[in-house]
C-alpha cells in the first residue's frame, strides 16, 4: 500500500502537468480552466503517504541507486509540506479567478501566465517531495534543482518589472546555490566514496578538509534558508510573487535548504574536528545576526510581503542558530531536534496563513473587520511564541536548551522574538493601510483560515515520536509572552516618535544593491581593461604587420636579385671560368 501511494506521491504531479499542456492544446481558450478540482489535488497522495507511516524503497534501477525513506524526520516534513502546498493551491484558485477570467476574454498575455504557472506548480511541488524523502545524493540534489529552477515561474508570474528584478535575483542566488551544493556533493562523495546522505554525514565528521566540505554545504543550500549575504532575494521576490507561491516559497521552499543541512551536516556527532566546531561558531554567529538585522531593517518596509520576508530570514536566522548547536554542542542535538522539527512546521504554517492573509486584506470578504484583521494577526502573534502552537514550539527549543544550560543563547532568541513582534505588528499595519473592499472567491479565505487554524493547532495534527511535544509550565510563560506586547509597544512608541519624520526608506533586497554597484564596478573594470587589452592588440598587430611588410621588401629584393642571377647564370659561370683559367694560367707561368 506505501509503495501505491508513493508511486501516487510522485507521478500523480506529473499527469497534472502533463494534462495542462494536453487541455492547452485540446480546449479553447474561452473554455479554459486552468485550476480545475482536478488540479488541486496534485499534493494529495503525498499527503496521505506522509500520514501512511514510516516506509523505506530501495530501488536500484534508479539513476546511481535510489534509497528513499519516510522516518521521524521526513515524515512530520512532508507533513507540513504537503498540507501548505495542498492550502496555497485552494488559495490560488481564487486568487486567480479575475485573471483566469481575463484570460478566457481574449487577454493572451493573462493565459500564457496562468498557462506557466499551473504547469510548473505542480512540477515545483514534486521536486519538493522528492528531495524530502530521498535519501540518496542524486535523488535529493534532482529534487532540490527541480524544485528549485521551476520556481522561477512562481516569482515572475506578473511579468512587471519589479518580477523580472526580483526573478533575476533569484536564479542568479539559486546558480550560485547549486553550483556549492554540488561541489560540496562532488567533494564529499569522491573522497568518502559514498552515494548516500548518511555516508555524507559520516564522510564530512570522518574527512580532514571536512570543515571546508560542510562550508560549501552550509552555503550552498543556505541561499535557500536565507543565510546572512545570500538571503537578498528573498525580500525581492516575496513582493512580486503571487500570495500562494509567496507562501509556498517561504513557507515550504525555503524549509528545504533546512532540511538539507539536518541531511548533510553531522549534527550531534561525537569527537568532531576543531574545524567543523569553528564552522558552528560561525554558523552560531551568522544566525543571530540575521535574526536582529533582518528585524531592525524589516520594520521600514512599506510592502507587507516584504516585511514578511524579513520575517522569514529573521525566523530562519533563529533555526540556524540551532542547526548550529548540534556542531558546537554535540551533546544538545538529540534534545533539540524534535524541537526544530515543530518549530520549522509552525512556521511553514504561520508563515503561509500570514503570506495569504496579505491577498485577504487587498480582497475583503464581507466579514466583521475587527475579526478579520484579528484573524490574520493571529498566525504572526502565535510566531512570536504568545500562544497556541507558537508557545509550545519555543518552549521546545528553549527546553533542550535549558537541559544543556546554553542560557545566554536563549537569552538571544527570547530578545529576537521581539523583532518577531515588531514585523508582525508593522505587517499588520501596513495591510490595515492597503487595505480594499471587494469580496474574494471563496476558496480564497477558504484555505487561508483553515491555514490559520493548522498554524495555531500544529503539534495535534504533525506526526512527530512520541513525547517529542513538551507543554511549557506555567511558571514559564511569562518568559514565552513578554517579547510580544514589548516588540508592539515598540512599534507604537517608534511611530509616534517618528510620524513627523520623512526619511526616505531603505529599499527591499538591501545588500542586493551594494552586490549590483559591486558588479556594476567590475564590468566596468573589466570592460576598461579589455579595452586596453584591445588596444595592445591592435598594435601588435599593426607592428606585426609593419614587419611583415619590411621583411616581405627584401624578400621581394633577394626575389630579383636572384631571377637577374638566372637570367645572366650562364654568362657568369663563363666569366668564372675564364678568371679561373687565366689565375692558374699565371700560376703555371711563375
Amino acid at each position: 500500500m506505501m509503495t501505491l501511494l508513493l508511486i501516487a506521491a510522485l507521478f500523480w504531479p506529473l499527469c497534472i502537468a502533463g494534462n495542462v499542456v494536453w487541455q492547452a492544446y485540446r480546449t479553447p481558450v474561452a473554455a479554459r480552466h486552468y485550476f480545475t478540482l482536478t488540479w488541486l489535488t496534485a499534493s494529495w497522495p503525498a499527503l496521505l503517504l506522509a500520514y501512511g507511516g514510516e516506509a523505506q524503497w530501495v530501488i536500484e534501477a534508479w539513476m546511481l541507486g535510489g534509497f528513499w525513506e519516510l522516518n521521524a524526520l521526513t515524515r512530520p516534513w512532508l507533513v507540513f509540506t504537503t498540507l501548505l502546498w495542498s492550502l496555497a493551491a485552494v488559495h490560488g484558485r481564487g486568487y486567480f479567478a479575475a485573471e483566469q477570467a481575463k484570460a478566457q476574454a481574449g487577454d493572451h498575455a493573462a493565459e500564457r501566465r496562468l498557462l506557466r504557472l499551473a504547469l510548473l506548480w505542480p512540477l515545483t511541488f514534486l521536486g519538493n517531495v522528492l528531495l524530502i524523502i530521498a535519501q540518496d545524493i542524486a535523488s535529493f540534489y534532482l529534487g532540490f534543482a527541480l524544485m528549485t529552477f521551476a520556481a522561477y515561474a512562481l516569482v515572475v508570474h506578473s511579468g512587471s518589472q519589479e518580477a523580472r528584478l526580483g526573478g533575476k535575483a533569484y536564479l542568479i542566488l539559486a546558480v550560485i546555490g547549486e553550483g556549492l551544493i554540488l561541489g560540496g556533493f562532488l567533494w564529499v562523495a569522491g573522497t568518502a566514496e559514498t552515494l548516500s546522505l548518511e555516508g555524507v554525514r559520516e564522510g564530512i565528521a570522518a574527512a580532514d578538509q571536512g570543515a571546508f566540505m560542510a562550508l560549501l554545504l552550509w552555503l550552498g543550500f543556505g541561499v535557500k534558508a536565507g543565510v546572512i549575504g545570500l538571503h537578498v532575494w528573498l525580500p525581492l521576490a516575496h513582493p512580486v510573487a503571487p500570495a500562494p507561491a509567496s507562501a509556498v516559497l517561504s513557507g515550504a521552499m525555503i524549509k528545504a535548504g533546512l532540511l538539507g543541512w539536518l541531511n548533510v551536516l553531522p549534527l550531534g556527532f561525537d569527537e568532531l574536528s576543531p574545524e567543523l566546531i569553528q564552522l558552528g561558531n560561525w554558523m552560531l554567529v551568522a544566525g543571530l545576526a540575521a535574526a536582529f538585522g533582518a528585524a531592525i531593517y524589516g520594520v521600514w518596509q512599506h510592502h507587507p510581503k516584504a516585511v514578511l520576508a524579513y520575517s522569514s530570514i529573521s525566523q530562519m536566522g533563529m533555526l540556524t542558530a540551532m542547526v548550529a548547536m548540534g556542531l558546537v554542542a554535540p551533546g544538545v542535538w538529540p534534545l533539540l531536534l524534535p524541537g526544530v522539527v515543530l518549530f520549522a512546521a509552525h512556521h511553514a504554517l504561520a508563515k503561509g496563513a500570514l503570506f495569504m492573509g496579505t491577498s485577504i486584506s487587498e480582497h475583503m470578504p464581507r466579514w466583521p473587520t475587527p475579526l478579520l484583521f484579528a484573524l490574520i494577526a493571529l498566525p504572526g502573534v502565535s510566531l512570536t511564541g504568545a500562544l497556541a502552537a507558537g508557545m509550545i514550539s519555543k518552549w521546545g527549543v528553549k527546553h533542550a536548551l535549558y537541559e544543556m544550560e546554553h542560557t545566554l543563547l536563549i537569552t538571544l532568541l527570547t530578545w529576537a522574538a521581539i523583532g518577531t513582534a515588531a514585523l508582525v505588528s508593522v505587517c499588520v499595519w501596513r495591510q490595515w493601510q492597503q487595505r480594499h473592499l471587494g469580496g474574494s472567491d471563496a476558496f480564497q479565505p477558504g484555505a487561508w483560515l483553515v491555514a490559520v487554524i493548522a498554524a495555531l493547532t500544529t503539534p495535534l495534527w504533525l506526526p512527530l515520536p512520541e513525547g517529542s511535544v513538551v507543554l511549557p509550565p506555567m511558571d514559564e510563560w511569562l518568559g514565552i509572552v513578554w517579547p510580544f506586547p514589548v516588540g508592539v509597544l515598540l512599534v507604537v512608541i517608534s511611530f509616534y516618535w517618528l510620524r513627523h519624520l520623512r526619511a526616505k526608506r531603505p529599499p527591499a533586497g538591501d545588500l542586493w544593491w551594494l552586490y549590483s554597484v559591486v558588479a556594476i564596478n567590475a564590468v566596468e573594470v573589466a570592460s576598461a581593461v579589455a579595452h586596453k587589452c584591445q588596444k595592445v592588440k591592435g598594435a601588435s598587430v599593426n607592428a606585426a604587420l609593419a614587419f611583415e611588410q619590411f621583411a616581405m621588401g627584401r624578400l621581394t629584393r633577394l626575389l630579383s636579385s636572384e631571377a637577374w642571377m638566372r637570367h645572366h647564370g650562364s654568362g657568369l659561370m663563363m666569366a668564372f671560368a675564364v678568371v679561373l683559367a687565366l689565375l692558374l694560367l699565371w700560376e703555371g707561368l711563375r
